[in-house]
């Protein structure tokens, strides 16, 4: 079993059971502790699972990871996810990118595009971007949160709904099982449901770990995205959705 074939069943274990001792966990998974120690860690940086003395339960669908440790988190994996979604953007372009260390990722491969159109309520991506003069780059008015820079509020929904954009590249907390598309903080949401609304070509950019992962406020559905992003083919039940949608999957 590899790494990713056991954070796959530690996730499904500590889901069935809400929480899994370090020695519940090496002797089911037939490894040492420090191995699992250093598993659960992982797991806990991304947002996963929730670490606790001895073990770890499942994540707090009310609280995200806080945003020092999401940007570090599969650096590697973002890095080819946003390499992948910046081949799928043409010169000359416009498009919405919103909050998310994925999403600042791809700003940081879009740099040797020419003369893109960008409207973004990520402060970080306007600060990239900003770099090319060949961009133009448009920030979405709004509250600023202070933890990640993100632009939020009734505000922002209505400066988001004045432009009509060729692509909208989203990120994403959490995808259920049933295709719903999960985050945390409902003022986000709506900005980011104004985004799908007002784009040709919807592109979500996740990481495998987002699957079902927990969250509490439901941003969408997959059903409304033209594209899928991710480093991993997904479970069944979402490669289900895929295909019944005609979404194009891109694996990175």
């Amino acid at each position: 079993m590899n790494q990713a074939q056991r954070h796959e069943k530690i996730v499904d274990l500590i889901k069935q059971q809400g929480f899994m001792s370090i020695d519940e966990l090496v002797e089911r998974c037939e490894v040492t502790p420090q191995t699992i120690r250093r598993d659960l860690n992982q797991l806990a940086e991304g947002g996963v699972v929730c670490r606790y003395h001895g073990g770890a339960g499942i994540n707090k669908s009310w609280e995200n990871t806080p945003y020092q440790e999401r940007k570090s988190y599969n650096r590697q994996v973002k890095e080819r996810i946003a390499i992948a979604v910046a081949n799928m953007i043409p010169d000359g372009a416009s498009l919405f990118i919103n909050i998310g260390t994925t999403t600042e990722m791809i700003a940081t491969k879009l740099l040797n595009h020419k003369n893109l159109h960008v409207v973004t309520n990520n402060l970080h991506v306007a600060s990239i971007l900003s770099a090319k003069e060949d961009f133009t780059v448009i920030i979405a008015a709004g509250e600023v949160r202070y933890r990640d820079g993100g632009i939020i509020g009734e505000a922002t929904c209505d400066f988001i709904s004045q432009f009509r954009m060729d692509f909208g590249i989203i990120g994403i907390s959490g995808i259920s099982s049933d295709g719903a598309l999960l985050d945390f903080d409902f003022r986000e949401v709506k900005v980011s449901q104004a985004i799908l609304k007002h784009t040709r070509k919807a592109i979500l950019a996740a990481d495998y770990s987002k699957f079902e992962r927990h969250a509490m406020v439901e941003q969408g559905h997959l059903s409304q995205v033209d594209y899928l992003v991710c480093d991993k083919t997904p479970p069944a039940p979402i490669s289900k959705i895929i295909k019944e949608n005609n979404i194009t999957f891109v694996k990175a």
